[in-house]
């Protein structure tokens, strides 16, 4: 957490505030905050997941530009004035994200072509995987009274839920400039936590579906990925002789097949 909050400190554009939400830490969170950075807003909760923890910061910002920056990230010093520079440029865009550098296990290493990053309307590439990462953005907070924020219920892939449902509406800035670095590669990696992750992307992906949000346009790329996904995860259940889940999931292909017969063809 320190080496986070030291690169919101350095930024060349400081933010007009910091907001740390401390979902329910065990360590001295509070006392490191209080004793190392007095400047900085503290909010506590009881551990609610890291999307009440994101929302919980949105509702405490007094500013309409909101950033978020996960503890085991770090901002480029140039980040937010490059973002701040690239907006003020058009009215057009209400997020804006960037090309981050990965750090795994104390090494950069190189992006494989699929994590490609894109702006403009880029509902259709953000359907494989999560396109954005939540630590690069810079978000007007209007698309979270239009959209809604994080949604609770997923334990993970919340950003991939919420990207869909901004981009499935809204284009997106993008700066080809690595301005982000992520560390990854701990064993304390929520994507670690979790088998079958793309459950939780079918979860998203049905939830927009129903929403009726999605033009033609979208509509038909959106199906054919969840099936797709669907028929991944009943592969992974039945090798793990998870009996209901695949019956389950065999049942809502069945029902989004039926349901787009004709899209689907």
């Amino acid at each position: 957490m320190p080496r986070a909050l030291h690169s919101v400190l350095n930024q060349t554009r400081s933010p007009d505030e910091i907001i740390v939400v401390d979902d329910g830490s065990t360590d001295n969170t509070r006392d490191q905050i209080a004793d190392q950075f007095p400047q900085i807003h503290y909010v506590y909760q009881k551990n609610q997941g890291v999307s009440a923890a994101r929302n919980r910061g949105i509702q405490a910002a007094a500013h309409q530009w909101i950033a978020f920056l996960d503890s085991d990230d770090e901002w480029c010093p140039e980040k937010l004035e490059r973002q701040w520079e690239a907006l003020q440029k058009t009215s057009d865009y209400l997020i804006c994200h960037t090309n981050e550098i990965w750090i795994r296990k104390g090494r950069r290493v190189n992006q494989m072509k699929k994590h490609a990053k894109h702006g403009g309307y880029i509902f259709k590439t953000c359907l494989p995987l999560c396109a954005i990462s939540p630590s690069s953005v810079l978000i007007h907070r209007h698309i979270f009274d239009d959209i809604g924020g994080f949604d609770p219920t997923l334990p993970v892939c919340e950003d991939y839920d919420l990207w869909l449902r901004i981009c499935a509406r809204k284009p997106v800035l993008y700066l080809d400039e690595p301005l982000l670095i992520k560390y990854g590669g701990h064993a304390d990696q929520l994507s670690h936590a979790y088998w079958g992750m793309d459950r939780f992307r079918i979860q998203a992906l049905s939830h927009i579906i129903d929403s009726g949000i999605l033009g033609s346009e979208n509509l038909k790329p959106a199906l054919d990925m969840l099936i797709y996904k669907i028929d991944i995860y009943i592969n992974g259940a039945e090798k793990r002789k998870k009996t209901e889940e695949v019956a389950l999931y065999k049942e809502k292909k069945q029902y989004y097949v039926a349901r787009f017969s004709v899209l689907l063809l």
